[in-house]
């Protein structure tokens, strides 16, 4: 069994991880940057390093310094939470050519599936459904044209070294295609160190559903449900339910094995995630694979009653699944929606400084996920997300309610955050009805942010 673990990340997914090994009795080490000095996370830990200057490239993407602290302070493992170093394969090959455990997927997988054609054609040769597109990188804009003239428009240009979003561009005529082209491999040189690029077909207004899968060493996998996470604004996540309302059952029994075959086929081992598309007709096709924790994690342990991250650690402590496919039944409906410091009426600019005050929400099947606290200091230097409130319920429609409550009890005051936008959506009929895909945003953008003014 694991007994110490270093915390390879900061503010709410460290503290999320420290309450986890202290659940299970294990060591931890917090690290932090020179800005995080004052964070909360640090005082739930055991013992805590300061690995560095503000910026991440000064701290918590040193991984040669963060794993010989974790030697020196007599560490197993090192648990990289999301973001940062959790998908980065050079760094899980040199946590384990050091004796210690990486709390995630191997290295040689991490490496497959993040290069998203490799992915794409494991899939494909594995009977995976996949989004019709190019089967290899494209090297020139001259293909690149001749390539789009074959699959049609509109088309999906996207990053071949990573996600997020990242490199990604939506075309949906040929003389866009030159200039989204160039903007594409910019982006995704400067975000992943790589510049390919590879086209899918766009599917249109799709749903973006995914599946979470657990895998231990010894060849067992199984799903947890699917997870609706079509609200987005440019690409990147807001609100997150699961499981997803009116999946006829058998395309939710179809999307967990076939999550289950893709987990199989690149040997995956401990918590992972298997992402779709979902056309209006029920259709769905493989787009990725996360080989890390999520942020939306919550909604699935708050619809099974499992703790993803303590079996994140049985798992590389060597363990056996706990669970078999058929003891998966989800308990009722959980969302969870984003609290990030950042002005929406000001075109969502980020947001840092001082949190004068802070309340969070409580009650029944109420959690906030953050490491936030009255005093605290919002840092310029990181992603604008702040926390998480996560709410769950027999229904949908009482876990929207619910939601609505724990909004309304929520105070941050400081700095202007996106709570009362995510409030709003709430309230649409879309939403409310579980029609909505990921076009929700740039269709009702105006009308939510009106609405928003009204209930600030």
């Amino acid at each position: 069994m694991i007994r110490k673990v270093l915390v390879a990340n900061r503010g709410e997914i460290a503290l999320r991880i420290i309450r986890a090994c202290k659940e299970l009795q294990i060591k931890t080490v917090a690290v932090y940057s020179s800005a995080d000095a004052n964070e909360s996370y640090i005082s739930y830990a055991d013992e805590a390093v300061c690995i560095g200057g503000p910026r991440s490239s000064e701290s918590y993407l040193m991984g040669e310094t963060i794993i010989y602290v974790a030697k020196l302070k007599k560490c197993d493992a090192i648990h990289p939470g999301y973001g940062f170093l959790s998908e980065n394969p050079n760094f899980a090959k040199r946590v384990e050519e050091e004796g210690l455990k990486f709390i995630g997927p191997k290295w040689d997988t991490i490496s497959l599936m993040g290069d998203k054609i490799s992915a794409r054609n494991l899939m494909k040769k594995v009977g995976v459904n996949i989004v019709p597109g190019s089967e290899d990188k494209l090297e020139t804009y001259e293909e690149v044209e001749e390539f789009a003239e074959k699959i049609g428009y509109p088309l999906l240009l996207k990053a071949a070294g990573g996600g997020g979003g990242k490199g990604m561009r939506m075309v949906y005529k040929k003389e866009d295609l030159k200039n989204s082209y160039e903007s594409a491999k910019s982006e995704s040189l400067a975000a992943f160190n790589d510049d390919r690029i590879y086209i899918e077909k766009l599917i249109i207004k799709p749903k973006h559903i995914e599946v979470q899968i657990l895998a231990d060493e010894h060849g067992n996998v199984i799903s947890l449900y699917e997870r609706n996470c079509s609200i987005q604004r440019n690409n990147q996540k807001l609100i997150e339910e699961a499981p997803a309302f009116g999946l006829p059952k058998d395309i939710s029994k179809s999307l967990s094995e076939q999550a289950i075959l893709a987990a199989k086929a690149c040997n995956y081992v401990n918590a992972g995630t298997v992402e779709f598309i979902l056309d209006e007709n029920h259709n769905f096709y493989f787009i990725e694979m996360n080989t890390r924790l999520q942020v939306e994690h919550p909604v699935t342990e708050m619809i099974t009653g499992i703790d993803l991250v303590k079996e994140q650690i049985r798992i590389a402590s060597g363990f056996y699944l706990r669970y078999k496919e058929e003891d998966i039944k989800p308990l009722g409906y959980a969302i969870e929606c984003r609290l990030n410091a950042e002005n929406p009426l000001n075109n969502f600019r980020p947001e840092s400084g001082k949190i004068n005050y802070l309340y969070p929400p409580g009650g029944v099947n109420t959690r906030f996920d953050s490491a936030l606290y009255t005093g605290a200091t919002i840092s310029p230097y990181y992603d604008s997300m702040i926390g998480k409130i996560i709410v769950f319920d027999k229904t949908r429609l009482g876990a929207i309610k619910k939601m609505r409550r724990a909004i309304e009890e929520t105070v941050v005051e400081g700095v202007n955050t996106n709570l009362y936008l995510s409030y709003a959506i709430t309230f649409d009929k879309d939403f409310i009805k579980g029609t909505y895909t990921t076009s929700f945003m740039d269709e009702k953008l105006p009308s939510i942010l009106a609405l928003m003014e009204e209930y600030r």
